[in-house]
This record gives structure tokens, C-alpha cells and sequence, in this order.
């Protein structure tokens, strides 16, 4: 009997007992069970290998540690804003039309709301790092970063390196960056940093060398927080692609925004969770990171993550009611689109009921794998009306939907499978008729850079083409 005849019967027996797994213990949605049977079925042994590193589910597990006291005063602040909606008195009067999302994303993520943010819109890295490098030189206390991809490049050295200045001084530093997303970083790239005294730390780092099984969830935030006043959030990672550097995708274009408000303290709570589960120099006592000072602003916003810790899907819920709440328009930047199918019926019942439906994609892939996926649901969407935009100045990065010209999201999340359910993420979500309107322009300015695709074009393209984005899809819940 020959090696392999040896190895059939177990390698059978461990993926019937993994589907067995998926199916009836795991609970996953239909789309990712049967992305899950056709690997291990059809990859026996590898399929098993590739369950292990990909396949766990964290959403039962309580991976953050609150302290009681902690949790209830969020639940007390929560509560007492589900209690008061009715009578918030709102500095832009047609956000009272808003008043259920905002109570759907208190109840469903415990995202408070606050307006009295100032807002900073940035569209290209230069411009965010120039401001997040002058603020980090004006810090008086701490600096809380946590980035998905830093890069040992120009950017990524002058950025330690600012910090170890600061560090230097006395202030605290701490920089948490994601283990999968920065494969590439030493310990050396950080030495400036730590041997001033500054903190880093992995998020899911990897215990034994070359083997994480976690490598499937990825803290995909970028957040920076500066003294707890100071808040930078959106698409940016760290690294010269993002100032247009690279070669191979020329201009980037993203959006990023700066906060000054209310809006910083949830950004500092999420930062302060992700610090405390990835550190073994964790933050004892908060306080000092939650100064009580109040901001003049106007903007009213929303901080709202979500997380693999969980089976809620905040983001995707906040997505598909804003989508849901549109009466004119729903325009949406995204690099990656692959949506379930709640999100795709969204998108189709509002543009079959009148609304102005715009989609932008980049024009040129990054990922092919997810590019064919993401492709391969644009002619849904052009069958209904949704104007389809593919930017050509170099690589749309920037995650928005703006609706109405009111309301809109800007953040780290992409509207993909990915982004919903396994990578922690974080959006800002705006109530704000003036920004709104920037970032609507934002968009016209991208559409002069951008070809419509049409219907006819979409059927058109070749046949080879169709079946990569058909395999494409069939992996789109996993990818």
C-alpha cells in the first residue's frame, strides 16, 4: 500500500470532521460554509492546513479584558443616550431624519454621539502626514498609534523617529502595528523608538516562528491619537506608497479625516482595547488618557468599529442603513467590493427606487484575486442603474459613502466580506450637511479622473475574464 493510500483514510476522516465543524458548530453564513466544503473537500490535506490558519472563529470568544467598572460606565453613557435621543437638539437640524441610526448604532456598538467635533478632510498621504507629524511635534502628554501596514521606508522612519524626539521628552509613546499587514518589520526598525523609552507592540503576534493561526484576523484600524484631543482616523497606512511614491500604482488616493472633539475619546477606547490585548505593557489606570476638556465644534459624529470578537456587523449595518435612509443620492468609494447579499440588495432597491447610485472602484488592481471578485458583481449593479465609475490616476484607496449630501462614513472598512467580519475596523460616521458636501465634492473632482463603465462594455469583456472573476466569487466569502 502506497504513502498516499496511507494517508486517505485520515486526511478523509479530519475534513469530514472539519465540515462537520463548519456546518453544524462554527454557524457561518451560508456564502463562507460552502466556501469552506469546496476546500476541504477538494483539497484534502491542504484544505485541512488551510482551516487551521484561516478558519477559526473568534466571534464566541471574549478576547478583550474590561474592567467591570469600565464596561459600565460605557453601558451607563450608552443607555443614557438611547433614553435622550428624542431630545438631542442638533447643531444641523435636518440630522433629526438621522435620529434612528444613530440610536441603531448606539444599541448595536455602543458608538456615542457627539457634536462638538471640528473635521479635517485630507484626500493624499502628504498632506495627513504633514499634519499628523506637526501635531506629534506639539504633543504635551502621550501619542497612541495603531496602524495596519508600516513600512521601514522614508515615511515610516521619519515617523519613528519624530516619535522618539517626543519620547525623549517624557511624553508617551506607544505604537501598535498589525503582525500580518507588517510582515516585514525588525525589531531594529523601532530600536530609535524604544530605547527612548517609547512602547511597541503586534496585534495577534505569532507565538511559535512562521506559524500564526490567527493570521486570518487582522487589526486593519489606522488611528492616531495625540494628548486625547487630537484624533486622526481613515485609509492611510504608513509607508511612501501612500504619498504616491510607488512606481507601480503612482498617485494615491485616499481619504483620511483629523478630529478635534468627542469624537477622539471613542477612538482613545478603541486604542486602549487593542493596546491591552496585544501588550504585556498594559494601561493600568485610563484617566489620564481621557482628559475632560470640551470642544467648540459643530460636527456631529459617530465612532463605530467592529471586530471578529463579535457577530454583529456594526459596520455593515451602519452601512446598509444609511444606504437604506437615502432619498436622493448614495455615492460610494471603495478599493475592494465584494458585499453580501443584504449589502447588494440594499444598493439595488435604492437605485430601482429613483435614488442616485454611484459606485467607484480603483481602475487597476492591487489584489487580482479580489479585483475578479469585485468585478464580478458590477453588472448587478449596472442591470439597475447604479453608475459604475473605475478611477485612472493612480490607485483609489479611500473608503466613503456619502448619502444625500448630508450624512456620510469615512474609515477604514472596505465593503468586502473581509472587512465585515474579519478584520477589526473602525469608520467615523458624520452628521454634517457642510462636510457631507466635501466629501460629495471630493467625489465629483475623482469622477474627471474616472471612466464610466457601461452595461454594454461590461458585457462585452472576455470570456477568459468572466470565468477568473466566476472562481473568484466562489471564494469571495473567505477571501
Amino acid at each position: 500500500m502506497s504513502i498516499t493510500q496511507n494517508l486517505y483514510l485520515p486526511l478523509s476522516l479530519i475534513n469530514i470532521l472539519l465540515a462537520a465543524t463548519v456546518i453544524f458548530l462554527e454557524r457561518r453564513n451560508v456564502g463562507a460554509t460552502w466556501a469552506w466544503l469546496m476546500v476541504l473537500f477538494f483539497l484534502p490535506g491542504v484544505g485541512f492546513i488551510l482551516y487551521l490558519f484561516l478558519g477559526q472563529n473568534l466571534s464566541r470568544r471574549k478576547i478583550y479584558k474590561i474592567k467591570e467598572e469600565q464596561r459600565e460606565f460605557v453601558q451607563h453613557l450608552v443607555e443614557r443616550q438611547q433614553r435622550d435621543i428624542r431630545q438631542i437638539h442638533f447643531h444641523d437640524p435636518t440630522m433629526i431624519h438621522f435620529q434612528d441610526m444613530i440610536y441603531m448604532n448606539l444599541a448595536s456598538g455602543q458608538a456615542l454621539y457627539t457634536q462638538d467635533n471640528d473635521v479635517e478632510i485630507f484626500t493624499d498621504g502628504n498632506s495627513k502626514f504633514e499634519s499628523l507629524l506637526r501635531a506629534i511635534g506639539e504633543a504635551k502628554h502621550h501619542i497612541h498609534l495603531v496602524y495596519y501596514i508600516v513600512k521601514n521606508d522614508g515615511i515610516g522612519s521619519r515617523l519613528v523617529e519624530a516619535l522618539a524626539a517626543k519620547a525623549r521628552e517624557g511624553v508617551r509613546v506607544r505604537f501598535l502595528y498589525d503582525q500580518i499587514g507588517s510582515s516585514g518589520l525588525t525589531r531594529r526598525f523601532f530600536r530609535p523608538l524604544t530605547d527612548a523609552g517609547g512602547k511597541t507592540a503586534a496585534f495577534f503576534p505569532s507565538r511559535i516562528p512562521y506559524l500564526n493561526f490567527r493570521l486570518n484576523y487582522r487589526n486593519h484600524r489606522k488611528l492616531a491619537i495625540i494628548d486625547g484631543t487630537i484624533g486622526y482616523i481613515g485609509g492611510l497606512n504608513v509607508g511612501d506608497e501612500y504619498l504616491g511614491l510607488d512606481k507601480r500604482f503612482g498617485d494615491w488616493r485616499d481619504t483620511h479625516l483629523k478630529v478635534r472633539g468627542g469624537g477622539v475619546f471613542q477612538m482613545q477606547m478603541l486604542f486602549v482595547l487593542d493596546w491591552n490585548l496585544s501588550s504585556d505593557n498594559k494601561i493600568g489606570d485610563v484617566t489620564p488618557y481621557f482628559p475632560a476638556a470640551s470642544h467648540p465644534g459643530k460636527v456631529g459624529m459617530q465612532i463605530v468599529s467592529s471586530g471578529p470578537n463579535n457577530d454583529k456587523e456594526q459596520i455593515k449595518k451602519a452601512y446598509i442603513k444609511m444606504i437604506h435612509a437615502a432619498k436622493q443620492s448614495v455615492w460610494i468609494q471603495t478599493p475592494y467590493f465584494v458585499p453580501d447579499e443584504s449589502l447588494m440588495t440594499a444598493l439595488k432597491m435604492a437605485a430601482l427606487s429613483g435614488v442616485d447610485v454611484r459606485m467607484m472602484l480603483p481602475g487597476k488592481p492591487d489584489h487580482p484575486l479580489v479585483y475578479w471578485a469585485s468585478t464580478s458583481y458590477l453588472g448587478e449593479l449596472l442591470s439597475v442603474g447604479v453608475k459604475c465609475y473605475l478611477y485612472g490616476k493612480g490607485f483609489l484607496h479611500a473608503k466613503t459613502i456619502v448619502v444625500d449630501g448630508r450624512v456620510a462614513s469615512v474609515g477604514t472598512a472596505n465593503i468586502d466580506l473581509r472587512s465585515f467580519k474579519l478584520n477589526f475596523e473602525v469608520n467615523a460616521v458624520l452628521y454634517d450637511t457642510a462636510t457631507a458636501a466635501k466629501l460629495q465634492h471630493i467625489f465629483v473632482e475623482d469622477q474627471e479622473h474616472s471612466r464610466l463603465l457601461t452595461e454594454e462594455e461590461y458585457r462585452k469583456r472576455p470570456l477568459f475574464k468572466r470565468f477568473l472573476e466566476s472562481c473568484a466569487r466562489l471564494l469571495s466569502p473567505i477571501l
